[in-house]
């Protein structure tokens, strides 16, 4: 079953397909998917996993700030719609 990802980008909400085949998690799909190279964000995102310890919520805060900055939000894997009875 294929999954998709949610998310909204300067407004506009959007709905792409997502694979752990071609990208790593969620927000390096929708960044390929608005065009966004993140080369120089992997490599920061890098420097702050190894200066934080291990367990800490830099890197994840990081990452939610920097994609906020990108213009991303809302960014979430669709859920099944439960059937009704």
């Amino acid at each position: 079953m294929a999954r998709q990802v949610t998310y909204t980008f300067k407004g506009t909400t959007k709905t792409i397909a997502f694979s752990y085949d071609k990208h790593h998690d969620l927000y390096e799909a929708v960044a390929e998917a608005e065009g966004i190279d993140l080369s120089k964000f992997l490599a920061m995102e890098q420097q702050v996993a190894m200066t934080s310890r291990k367990g800490a919520k830099a890197e994840k805060e990081f990452r939610k700030v920097e994609f906020a900055r990108f213009g991303f939000s809302n960014i979430h894997f669709v859920r099944d719609e439960e059937p009704e009875a």
